[in-house]
């Protein structure tokens, strides 16, 4: 049996292209044949077959193996109808053979680059993952490793920092990462040649994924300025990598040795008075001045913890401006305070009656004189409507006469 020399050519062809030498491919036609020929009837236990790379052809030799697994005796047994279904069977192995090839390869590209940073194609987005393409291979980017509420619509073209390169069984996986901090460091050193040659240094990075980043630096050479080499002029260098990270905020701030200005510096934009530093326990104090203790603090506490994070101590802020005395009152000496009693009004004495009853005294009501034939049981309310009547017709007559 032979090979083709079209058959040849188009391995070399697809060689080139799938990245996989020729002999790798010559191979895994070698290996499907003789699972072939071990289906053929009469064929033996074992054998190996050869194929010549310059001309095609093929050899089947059966081998008899001792109880160590030793060859002790080896005959050519090239079937004379080794043809369609040997054909078929080294196809398909072979399409198996190419693809377990290329996982190998793309292993051994992407083995020991943790921590590198590829440009990949958003290609699928899943609730769970989103497959990125490399180019020659597929990246995983976990939902947990996504930044928080950014969106990813598929052929965005996106930065990430490889994470974890495994070698599984449907192929290599490669896990990459939006969130990591390492990746600001490596979008930097992108942007400032001063990082890659070593000039400036990162330090510390703490990055709250989405909302904030602080990155500590410190210079090499005395003429250089870590931070503005960082930032570039009027902060073209660091708007690339936040325009990359879809606008999360980057404070670029100088390190210190000092760790009481180190943690002043961690703290900007806020303006610091004062840092006491307990290097012991790993706290320090920090006097800011009343309108700039929310400032220092930041947004749901982000400023202080960053600052805190990049330093490595405990921060606590605190105002210059001194608590107010309020007036305390003398207390007996436990805790609690008792209220003074309020006096109250003494009421006048009431004086009490006597133990004798006292008449009261009728009350004389003057009554006119009662005119003749007036009768005795009259009222005393209609006597004194009859007196009054009677007195102003008196007065009518000595008028009228």
């Amino acid at each position: 049996m032979k090979i083709d020399a079209q058959v040849l050519e188009a391995l070399d062809l697809l060689a080139r292209e799938r990245g996989v030498s020729v002999d790798t491919i010559l191979d895994a036609i070698a290996n499907a044949l003789v699972s072939a020929y071990k289906r053929s009837p009469g064929a033996a236990e074992e054998a190996r077959v050869t194929i010549d790379a310059d001309d095609g052809d093929i050899t089947v030799y059966a081998q008899e193996l001792d109880d160590d697994g030793n060859v002790t005796r080896e005959w050519e047994d090239t079937p004379a109808d080794f043809g369609r279904i040997a054909a078929q069977t080294a196809k398909q192995v072979i399409q198996q053979k190419l693809r377990d090839a290329k996982r190998e390869q793309v292993f051994d590209v992407y083995a020991g680059r943790e921590g590198d940073l590829v440009t990949a194609i958003v290609q699928q987005v899943d609730g769970r993952f989103t497959i990125l393409d490399l180019g020659d291979a597929e990246a995983i980017l976990p939902g947990s490793e996504r930044i928080p509420y950014e969106r990813l619509d598929r052929g965005n073209r996106v930065k990430a920092l490889i994470l974890e390169v495994r070698n599984e069984t449907k192929g290599p996986q490669i896990v990459v990462s939006r969130s990591h901090p390492d990746l600001v460091r490596r979008l930097l050193e992108l942007e400032v040649p001063e990082l890659a040659d070593g000039t400036v240094e990162i330090v510390a990075i703490a990055r709250e994924p989405g909302h904030r980043t602080k990155i500590a630096v410190v210079s090499h050479d005395p003429n250089v300025d870590p931070k503005g080499a960082c930032v570039g002029a009027r902060g073209s260098r660091v708007r690339q990598v936040v325009n990359e990270l879809r606008g999360e905020k980057v404070d670029v701030v100088q390190w210190r040795e000092n760790t009481s200005q180190f943690i002043a510096e961690a703290l900007g934009p806020a303006k610091v008075k004062e840092v006491k530093v307990d290097e012991e326990n790993k706290v320090a104090e920090v006097i800011v001045s009343d309108h700039q203790l929310s400032l220092a603090i930041g947004k749901e506490g982000q400023n202080a913890r960053l600052a805190a994070r990049l330093s490595g101590f405990k921060v606590d802020i605190r105002s210059d401006r001194p608590p107010m005395e309020e007036p305390v009152e003398e207390a007996t000496p436990s805790a609690e305070v008792t209220p003074e009693p309020v006096e109250q009004p003494t009421p006048e004495p009431v004086e009490e009656p006597t133990s004798e009853p006292v008449e009261a005294e009728p009350e004389t009501v003057e009554v006119a004189t009662e005119p003749d034939g007036m009768d005795e049981e009259t009222e005393p309310a209609a006597v004194g409507e009859s007196t009054v009547e009677s007195a102003d017709n008196a007065e009518a007559t000595e008028r009228v006469q």
